[in-house]
Protein backbone atom coordinates (compact mmCIF):
# COMPACT_ATOMS: atom_id res chain seq x y z
CA UNK A 1 0.00 0.00 0.00
CA UNK A 2 2.78 2.41 0.91
CA UNK A 3 4.64 1.62 -2.30
CA UNK A 4 1.60 2.42 -4.44
CA UNK A 5 1.08 5.77 -2.73
CA UNK A 6 4.77 6.60 -3.10
CA UNK A 7 4.68 5.66 -6.77
CA UNK A 8 1.65 7.88 -7.44
CA UNK A 9 3.26 10.82 -5.64
CA UNK A 10 6.48 10.43 -7.63
CA UNK A 11 4.59 10.28 -10.92
CA UNK A 12 2.74 13.49 -10.05
CA UNK A 13 6.00 15.20 -9.07
CA UNK A 14 7.58 14.06 -12.32
CA UNK A 15 4.71 15.55 -14.33
CA UNK A 16 4.99 18.81 -12.38
CA UNK A 17 8.72 19.09 -13.08
CA UNK A 18 8.46 18.65 -16.87
CA UNK A 19 9.93 21.80 -18.46
CA UNK A 20 6.89 22.27 -20.72
CA UNK A 21 4.94 24.02 -17.95
CA UNK A 22 5.33 27.82 -17.73
CA UNK A 23 6.45 27.81 -14.08
CA UNK A 24 9.32 25.37 -14.73
CA UNK A 25 10.47 26.38 -18.20
CA UNK A 26 13.73 27.95 -17.00
CA UNK A 27 14.67 24.97 -14.79
CA UNK A 28 15.84 22.80 -17.67
CA UNK A 29 15.75 19.01 -17.46
CA UNK A 30 17.42 18.71 -14.04
CA UNK A 31 14.34 18.34 -11.80
CA UNK A 32 12.52 15.99 -14.17
CA UNK A 33 15.69 13.92 -14.55
CA UNK A 34 16.05 13.55 -10.79
CA UNK A 35 12.38 12.63 -10.44
CA UNK A 36 12.74 10.11 -13.26
CA UNK A 37 15.66 8.43 -11.50
CA UNK A 38 13.70 8.31 -8.22
CA UNK A 39 10.74 6.84 -10.07
CA UNK A 40 12.90 4.11 -11.61
CA UNK A 41 14.41 3.27 -8.20
CA UNK A 42 10.96 3.00 -6.61
CA UNK A 43 9.67 0.80 -9.46
CA UNK A 44 12.69 -1.50 -9.13
CA UNK A 45 12.20 -1.72 -5.36
CA UNK A 46 8.50 -2.50 -5.86
CA UNK A 47 9.32 -5.27 -8.33
CA UNK A 48 11.92 -6.73 -5.96
CA UNK A 49 9.40 -6.69 -3.10
CA UNK A 50 11.44 -4.38 -0.87
CA UNK A 51 8.64 -1.83 -0.45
Amino acid sequence: MLGTILLIILILLLLGAVPAWPHSRSWGYGPSGIMGVLLIVVIVLLLMGRI
